[in-house]
């Protein structure tokens, strides 16, 4: 079956994705092709006519096309009566979900319609998928795990379900448990997030950042949730908050978090230091969310751990690497694979993928998440010339060792090349490379071409026969979803990649899923003894991820970076003569 999926179910983050006969053979964010990060309010257009395109689909080919939004009844769920107790400070808000339900099911249906009218899509069937069964499918079913295996999604939230407790078994997904909005664990870390002076959705991986420079006994947080190893209730007063209970700005802007919160804690902080107190707070949110998932995890999911070890792990607080640092070092879990596009972008592959599954094909696993455009030479070249600054240019003939002399001599290189990635992370397809052992790079990159705190860590790329020794485990990590401590005399090697408290969010490069990624990182071990690179996006701050060689001139010439390569091609920032 031909079964395209589509994301936006709660106005970020759309997204597209293609199965034929379950294998993904396609899958983009919209925001890169209509350059705003996160396409608030958009649906993916341009994302599914590329996946198409790509695929050489036509839109009158496609089977169903499924979507991660669906009704939750009224009778049948405690999700509607949950919400409407726990608003009962909002009566709208309350009564609304009473009486009408899920207000966006309507909404999102008409838009996906419309969709499918717009594109062609009209032979296709449109089949709705619970969000958190969507996000379960999209790590459970692509995980490749054939044992028994415990699922886990933790996010903002979807319809009104939050957080998600359950198995697979040869192939079915079965509900243990779910919580629903406003007990919102990732929409507790969103709302602090808002606090300590970053957006939503875009700056929990800055809170994450900054948590290892804080402590995290210095102040007690418990206050924002009550919590035992058999649920939790979020703290309305103080997080999580809608309505008359928000803390506005000066502007009016209205926040997640109340008034009486920052009675509590101070005013919210401001600026890019991570200065006292926000940083020891930063600290005790992250060790709050660990000591509620792990003791959750331990409750609903416990007993199946034990008995394969194998858990899925999907939704925007999967992206969490250092809670997944400590799910992984329980005992009983034995592997752990994190959706590579957790958020709900990922919710294209988890709605294709369920309904894929349920109408009878095999999902393939995921071998990587290179599954967005590429780009000829010919196309770059053209892009090149196009570009006003008429850049100095040349075709190189060995490129990774020409590549790698550039970053050893301590230069960073924007690195272009083959199908941009799908999810938040660069993995070596449309990232800023530099070499880890080179002193200061990393706050060269922060200041003067990323232009975001200096204080933001930087990941390592690693051949996958080097990985053992800097990250004392083979377990899988293709995806800089897990962060790991880093082995002795590691740190002293190639400082520029470690995190303050030791650790590294890492990506292991295997040669058959990169291999002209993998062969510029030998060429780099050649010149400094080191198999690892410095890796992150090749976007500014504020910016999607470069998708195009048009985008990554723009971004090429929007900072102070010296050296673009595009498939074969260098671009230098030196006029012809």
């Amino acid at each position: 079956m031909i079964i395209l999926g589509v994301a936006g179910a709660v106005s970020h983050d759309p997204a597209a994705a293609l199965f034929i006969d379950g294998e993904l053979v396609a899958a983009a964010e919209e925001e890169r092709f209509i350059r705003d990060k996160h396409a608030k309010g958009r649906f993916p257009y341009e994302a599914t006519r590329f996946c198409l395109e790509y695929a050489g689909i036509q839109p009158g080919q496609v089977d169903v096309v499924a979507f991660p939004y669906a009704r939750i009844p009224l009778f049948g769920s405690a999700a509607r009566w949950h919400y409407a107790r726990r608003h009962w400070y909002a009566p709208d808000r309350a009564l609304a979900a009473l009486f009408h339900g899920n207000r966006r099911y309507w909404r999102n249906r008409r838009r996906t319609e419309k969709l499918m009218a717009d594109l062609g899509l009209g032979n296709a069937r449109l089949e709705m998928v619970e969000h958190h069964l969507a996000h379960a499918s999209s790590t459970y079913h692509l995980s490749g795990f054939q044992e028994k295996t415990a699922i886990l999604g933790i996010d903002g939230k979807g319809e009104y379900a939050t957080t998600f407790f359950g198995y697979g078994e040869k192939g079915r997904i079965h509900k243990i448990k779910e919580f629903y909005d406003p007990d919102s664990l990732g929409g507790l870390y969103g709302a602090m997030t808002e606090y300590l002076g970053f957006e939503m959705l875009d700056g929990e991986f800055k809170v994450m950042g900054m948590a290892p420079y804080g402590d995290p006994q210095r102040f007690d947080l418990s206050p924002l949730i009550d919590y035992d190893e058999r649920g939790f209730l979020v703290n309305t007063r103080l997080v999580n908050v809608v309505g008359l209970r928000r803390w506005k700005d000066a502007s009016g802007k209205g926040y997640y978090f109340s008034p009486k919160l920052v009675e509590w804690l101070g005013p919210p902080r401001e600026g890019d230091e991570i200065d006292d107190p926000y940083v020891d707070y930063a600290a005790a949110l992250q060790a709050l969310l660990e000591k509620v998932s792990l003791g959750l995890i331990d409750h609903y999911l416990g007993d199946i751990l034990k008995e394969t070890g194998k858990l899925a792990f999907a939704g925007g607080v999967a992206l969490n690497v250092k809670l997944n640092q400590r799910i992984l070092a329980r005992d009983d879990v034995q592997e752990l694979f994190v959706q590579p596009a957790a958020s709900d972008a990922g919710t294209a592959i988890g709605a294709a993928s369920y309904v894929a599954s349920r109408f009878g094909d095999t999902i393939q696993p995921m071998r990587h998440a290179y599954l967005g455009p590429r780009y000829s030479n010919e196309q770059c070249i053209e892009a090149v010339q196009a570009r006003p600054e008429q850049p100095r240019w040349e075709r190189l003939e060995q490129v990774p060792q020409q590549v790698a002399k550039l970053l050893a001599d301590g230069n960073p290189v924007a690195w272009f090349q083959g199908r941009m990635e799908f999810g938040p992370r660069a993995l070596g397809n449309r990232s800023i490379l530099g070499a880890p052992n080179v002193p200061g790079i990393a706050d060269r990159i922060n200041a003067q071409i990323k232009y975001r705190e200096r204080w933001r860590p930087f990941c390592p790329s690693i051949l996958d026969r080097v990985a053992p020794d800097m990250l004392q485990t083979r377990h899988p990590a293709p995806y800089m979803t897990i962060t790991f401590d880093v082995g002795e005399g590691w740190k002293e090697r190639v400082p520029e990649v470690v995190h303050e408290d030791g650790t590294a969010r890492a990506q292991v490069v295997t040669r058959d899923t990169n291999p002209r990624y993998y062969a510029l990182i030998e060429e780099l071990e050649k010149l400094t003894g080191n198999g690892v690179i410095l890796n992150t996006s090749l976007n500014r701050r504020g910016e999607p991820m470069v998708c195009s060689p048009a985008d990554a001139l723009e971004m090429f010439f929007g900072s102070d970076l010296q050296y673009l390569v595009m498939e074969d091609i260098l671009v230098t920032k030196e006029k012809r003569s």
